[in-house]
């Protein structure tokens, strides 16, 4: 992977950037995007079953209609249903858990664990939870974004920066404002999405998320390392984005 080597005419200094920050919708369809697995709660029990999703987009495992197209099956055997994803960072940072997410709605027909094939859903409410804060996204919200288009790749882009490259994490630590508190023990990218990059600052009894944001947004994998070289370009030259 050559993600982290660019000639020297692709660096670009990032200079008073907006700190653009995915929304919730978008932070709640690219969870449903990645996810893995999901566990599932039905009938109002304590009951979780982990359903696998075999890196299949969740929102073509599950189809999400809107409450109002209730009417068009009567038939339905209707049961009530809580759909559990968790985030979780790719790299060895402390406390890795990113975000919950948990989808509300009813199933029209009883859930089945060992099945393969989709089912329908009528949607009730996303509830994203992040850092202590909660947000709700509705249908409408959820259909009108697209999954981060660097979803796929994050995970290989942050653990090959971190294994394969710490001497850039460090670099990048020049443009953190405010400096970085003393004592700080490591440092390790936590996030990588369209509009930035975010790194965990470790310390020994705490720590804290910076971002960076990129000069202006990706739309496809392939603009990632101009972006990140942008970065490292501005902080070898004592150049700071606006965050």
């Amino acid at each position: 992977m050559r993600l982290f080597r660019a000639p020297a005419s692709a660096l670009r200094p990032a200079l008073h950037v907006p700190d653009l920050l995915p929304s919730a919708a978008e932070r709640v369809r690219t969870i449903l995007a990645t996810a893995h697995s999901m566990s599932v709660v039905t009938d109002n029990t304590d009951e979780h079953v982990v359903h696998h999703l075999d890196a299949t987009d969740a929102m073509g495992h599950i189809h999400l209609h809107d409450p109002s197209e209730a009417a068009l099956h009567p038939e339905a055997q209707r049961t009530p249903v809580r759909l559990e994803f968790t985030d979780i960072a790719p790299t060895a940072v402390r406390a890795r858990l990113r975000a919950r997410l948990t989808v509300t709605g009813v199933l029209e027909a009883p859930f089945r664990p060992g099945a393969t094939d989709s089912f329908c859903m009528e949607y009730g409410q996303a509830v994203l939870e992040t850092g202590g804060e909660r947000s709700f996204v509705s249908l409408r919200e959820l259909h009108a974004v697209e999954p981060d288009p660097l979803a796929g790749a994050e995970p290989a882009m942050l653990t090959h920066l971190a294994h394969g490259h710490p001497e850039l994490v460090t670099l990048l630590l020049r443009l953190v404002r405010p400096h970085p508190q003393p004592g700080l023990q490591r440092a390790l990218p936590l996030a990588l999405d369209r509009y930035g990059i975010t790194l965990r600052l470790e310390y020994p009894r705490t720590h804290t998320d910076v971002r960076l944001p990129f000069p202006t947004s990706i739309q496809n994998p392939e603009e990632v390392r101009p972006r990140i070289h942008a970065l490292l370009d501005a902080a070898r030259r004592g150049r700071t984005t606006h965050m």
